[in-house]
């Protein structure tokens, strides 16, 4: 508080103040010197110059009493403006230090002691320049009154790209280091794998932090049980860490580089494998194409089919002694396959052979051919019902091999053979017709 004087206008600082003439004119009358009365002798000259001046004095003192005498209210007059001015100055020195308050900001941990006239924490960061965002926090809130003595605290935002334990996410803190980050969400960091140093400080712009914490992870290997307590990255230093080696094929039931869990019990795959060549026969097509030259039920293979070749690759893996199903790798064609072309025909069959009715064809083929259409002697010569050579098959009119001739047209070439030659190219069960 202010504690010194209020002083006049134009009065320099130590000088009295305004004091009414009267008041001057007592203090001038009980200072007066004793003179000698006129006309008295041996009175000093300075004595008498003395007397004088006092004489004079009270000549100028009468005149302002009478002045004030006959004019009171000009005193009043005089003193009204100074007591105005005075009381002025007083209220609005009150007012003035009313509204100054002493406050302590601290922006970032960075305290100072300021004086302001705002009313509230709202306006002492505007009028101090201190902007503040969604992200930053503000210690008394904005817009709470202020008095003087109060303490006003702003903690900046700083985003952290955390990724803990393998999960990546971007959260905010107001914390000025990476320990009090940890602290402030919550992270438990004993025995945690840290990207960056606790004591490291985190500015305005943020920083990318990698947490790994301690886990529980069971790794089963070769009929063992091994438990550890690691904060590894991966599967594979997990393995690792337990003292277990992975050889050539070897693998593990979680991926190796995945992320251990808490928890989780990872068991490891003894891997051998070999590749083994197959080669498979590729199925060729039949097309058939109708042929009126020949009669219906008749098929002439016109050209015979091959199969194609594909040479397989095969992938045979065995895990802990257990073989595994193979597992297809490579297909190579080596040979294409090559379409079978059948003439197939539509020509309808003549109702009889005049001469060769009435004979016990059934009895024949029976026993030639046992009855069957596509019967092929054991040398290859012959074919079909009635057990046809090639030449004599196609002397008759027929196409292709009488085997794959249908049963009708058989029986017909086999009545035109008998009008021409009789029972003579069944030697041994041409006797058959006749019964």
């Amino acid at each position: 508080m202010h504690d010194a004087r209020t002083l006049g206008y134009g009065t320099p600082y130590g000088a009295d103040t305004y004091r009414p003439a009267y008041e001057v004119a007592a203090q001038a009358h009980r200072s007066e010197p004793v003179l000698p009365r006129q006309g008295e002798r041996g009175v000093p000259k300075e004595a008498r110059d003395g007397g004088a001046h006092a004489m004079a004095g009270r000549r100028a003192a009468r005149r302002r009493r009478a002045r004030y005498a006959r004019r009171p209210e000009s005193a009043v007059r005089r003193l009204l403006p100074q007591a105005l001015v005075v009381a002025f100055l007083a209220g609005g020195t009150t007012a003035f230090l009313a509204k100054d308050k002493a406050i302590e900001l601290t922006v970032d941990g960075r305290p100072r002691t300021l004086h302001t006239f705002a009313d509230d924490v709202t306006g002492l960061l505007a009028e101090q320049g201190v902007p503040v965002g969604t992200h930053d926090v503000v210690a008394p809130a904005p817009g709470t009154p202020l008095a003087s003595g109060d303490e006003v605290a702003v903690r900046y935002g700083r985003p952290v790209r955390l990724t803990l334990d393998g999960q990546r996410r971007e959260v905010w803190t107001t914390a000025g280091t990476v320990d009090g980050a940890l602290r402030q969400l919550g992270v438990r960091a004993e025995g945690a794998y840290l990207s960056a140093a606790r004591s490291q400080r985190i500015g305005r712009a943020g920083l990318a932090l990698d947490v790994r914490t301690e886990r529980t992870v069971t790794i089963v290997a070769d009929g063992r049980t091994r438990t550890i307590r690691t904060n590894a990255a991966t599967v594979r230093e997990a393995v690792a860490e337990a003292g277990v080696t992975l050889h050539g094929q070897d693998t593990t039931s979680v991926p190796p580089s995945a992320f251990p869990r808490d928890g989780q019990t990872v068991t490891v795959l003894r891997v051998t494998g070999s590749r083994e060549v197959q080669e498979q026969i590729i199925p060729f097509e039949v097309r058939r194409t109708a042929d009126p030259t020949l009669f219906k039920g008749t098929e002439v293979i016109e050209r015979a089919g091959r199969p194609g070749l594909r040479r397989v690759t095969y992938y045979l893996r065995t895990v802990n002694g257990v073989r595994q199903k193979p597992r297809r790798e490579t297909s190579e064609t080596v040979r294409r396959p090559r379409t079978q072309l059948v003439r197939v025909g539509t020509k309808p069959h003549p109702d009889s052979v005049k001469g060769a009715e009435g004979l016990n064809w059934h009895g024949l083929a029976a026993c030639e051919s046992g009855g069957r259409p596509h019967a092929v002697d054991p040398s290859g010569t012959y074919g079909g019902l009635y057990q046809f050579d090639t030449h004599t098959w196609h002397s008759l009119g027929g196409s292709g091999r009488p085997q794959d001739a249908s049963a009708e047209e058989q029986t017909f070439r086999a009545k035109k053979l008998y009008v021409s030659r009789g029972a003579t190219p069944w030697p041994h069960c041409g006797a058959r017709l006749h019964k």
